[in-house]
């Protein structure tokens, strides 16, 4: 462990690595008895390597029934920093790689990535790109602006929603998207659908979105803004969060942003991007390769750490490995009831199969009721194959 621990003294470090490196360090000697504890046959030769390395020790391999209470948050300190060093040794790639290069640490990556399923996300929403957000049912509305519900049935948003930075801590946000959907549309319309987006059109949507706080008592922040702007323009916008914020500006050589420093997102993240050699120079080689050309934007999000747990922790496969039913302590049946609207176009869209025989179209309005009830539209539909054959 002792030569773990020092080997990146040895390595050719820049001045970030360098100070990630110490203040890593600092967190390890607090637990160093600990570490030393626990037996390394691997020590890579590159700083990722060895982050990598050190996570799977703090993660995984060390006695956490040797730890006193007051060193957990130490260990979750290192942890934190080490997953933060990769997901910026990670984006810092992006900088000078190539486009076959960043195609193959994405297809390497796929499972732990749950790219199925972000991919799954994307192709829904893309028909729904040029629709009113006012004009959408409400799940559709919380699909495209990244915030998870239970009314989200999963035998129709095979996704997690939150892919692409989660909008969920945007309170404000989305009590003013309820309220006046059509002041976001006002913005979103600045964006065209095709073609080259400027600085003038990226101007004009901040000048709409800001608009549309003056009926909140809250301030507006980017993060929220950036989902709207992806999810309109895959190939154009990186979506931001606060939590990943830092390893994305570290990468990108430039001091954090503000969520509220609208003008930097722009010169600062969209535009250097943009000028990137595999963002320039996307050649599509495959079907793979054609998706993620589409969405070129989004690719920096597929650079953060991921690890087993990533996919797990996806709300779609939470949903899908929760009980079908919970009983509450009164005994009543919890169900997630949805309004006539989002019922019927979930229905119809399902009756569109080419699978489903005339006479279960035929029960439509049967169907549309059990939906709202709570009941997923393939449970229903199936109930009915199995009642009327």
């Amino acid at each position: 462990m002792k030569k773990l621990l020092i080997s990146p003294s040895k390595m050719a470090l820049g001045e970030q690595e360098s100070q990630i490196y110490q203040n890593i360090l600092k967190q390890a000697t607090e637990i160093s008895l600990n570490l030393m504890a626990v037996k390394v046959e691997n020590h890579p030769e590159d700083f990722l390597g060895w982050c990598y390395e050190l996570l799977d020790v703090a993660k995984n391999r060390i006695n956490f029934d040797l730890l006193d209470d007051h060193q957990l948050p130490t260990v979750k300190k290192l942890q934190d920093l080490l997953i933060s060093a990769i997901s910026f040794l990670q984006l810092k790639t992006l900088r000078i790689a190539p486009w076959p290069m960043i195609c193959a640490f994405i297809e390497d990556k796929a499972a732990l990535l749950a790219l199925d399923e972000q991919l799954a996300l994307i192709n829904y929403l893309k028909p729904l790109r040029g629709t009113p957000l006012k004009e959408m049912i409400k799940e559709d509305r919380l699909a495209f602006t990244g915030k998870h519900a239970a009314s989200l049935d999963t035998s129709v948003y095979r996704f997690d929603v939150e892919w692409f930075a989660a909008t969920k801590s945007a309170k404000a946000f989305h009590q003013l998207l309820e309220d006046l959907p059509g002041a976001f549309d006002e913005a979103l319309s600045a964006i065209p659908l095709e073609g080259e987006v400027s600085e003038a059109d990226y101007q004009q949507f901040v000048l709409y979105y800001l608009t549309a706080f003056t009926a909140s008592q809250d301030k507006p922040t980017l993060a929220p803004a950036t989902r709207l702007l992806a999810m309109r323009r895959p190939d154009v916008f990186t979506p931001i969060t606060s939590s990943k914020l830092e390893p994305l500006c570290q990468a990108m050589g430039i001091a954090k942003l503000n969520n509220r420093d609208f003008e930097r997102y722009w010169q600062d993240i969209v535009e250097p991007i943009r000028n990137m050699p595999w963002y320039v120079n996307a050649t599509p080689n495959s079907e793979l390769e054609e998706q993620l050309s589409e969405i070129k934007a989004l690719l920096p999000c597929l650079f953060y750490h991921v690890d087993k747990d990533t996919a797990e922790n996806s709300n779609y496969f939470k949903l899908l490995h929760k009980p079908k039913r919970s009983v509450s302590s009164s005994g009543s049946k919890r169900t997630v009831r949805r309004g006539k609207e989002s019922a019927e176009t979930l229905v119809d869209r399902a009756l569109q199969d080419d699978d489903i025989p005339e006479h279960i179209r035929a029960k439509r309005d049967s169907i549309v009721a059990e939906v709202e009830k709570g009941r997923s539209v393939d449970e229903t539909i199936s109930l009915m194959r199995t009642i009327f054959g």
